[in-house]
C-alpha cells in the first residue's frame, strides 16, 4: 500500500538552524568549577546578605488578609477543628463501647 506524498510547495519545512549559546547570557549564577575570589569570610557575609534580602523582598508581596478575612477564616477553622473533636470523641466512645460488649465488662 503505497503512500500519496504531498505536493511540494517549494518550502523547506522542518529547518534545523544551529543555534549557539557562547555568547548568550546566562542565570547569572557561577558555575561550581569556576575558581571562588575573595575572602572566604566575606564570601560568607556576602552570600547571607543576600539571602535575607531575597526574604525581606518576598515578604513585600505578601498580601496580608484584612480584618474581616482573619476573623472569617479563623472562625472557620476553629468550627472545623471542634467537629473534627467530636468525631474522634464519638468514635473513642464506639470503640469503648465495642470493647466494653466484647470482654464483657
Amino acid at each position: 500500500m503505497a503512500r500519496a506524498s504531498a505536493p511540494d510547495s517549494g518550502q523547506r519545512r522542518g529547518t534545523v538552524t544551529e543555534t549557539s549559546t557562547a555568547g548568550a547570557a546566562g542565570s547569572g549564577r557561577t558555575r561550581r568549577d569556576s575558581p571562588r575570589r575573595g575572602n572566604p569570610v566575606g564570601r560568607f557575609f556576602a552570600a547571607f546578605a543576600l539571602f535575607v534580602r531575597q526574604i525581606l523582598d518576598e515578604l513585600r508581596k505578601v498580601v496580608r488578609p484584612t480584618q474581616h478575612e482573619l476573623v472569617t477564616y479563623t472562625s472557620v477553622v476553629i468550627v472545623f477543628v471542634g467537629a473534627v473533636m467530636m468525631y474522634v470523641w464519638g468514635l473513642d466512645q464506639l470503640i469503648v463501647k465495642l470493647i466494653a460488649l466484647m470482654f464483657g465488662k
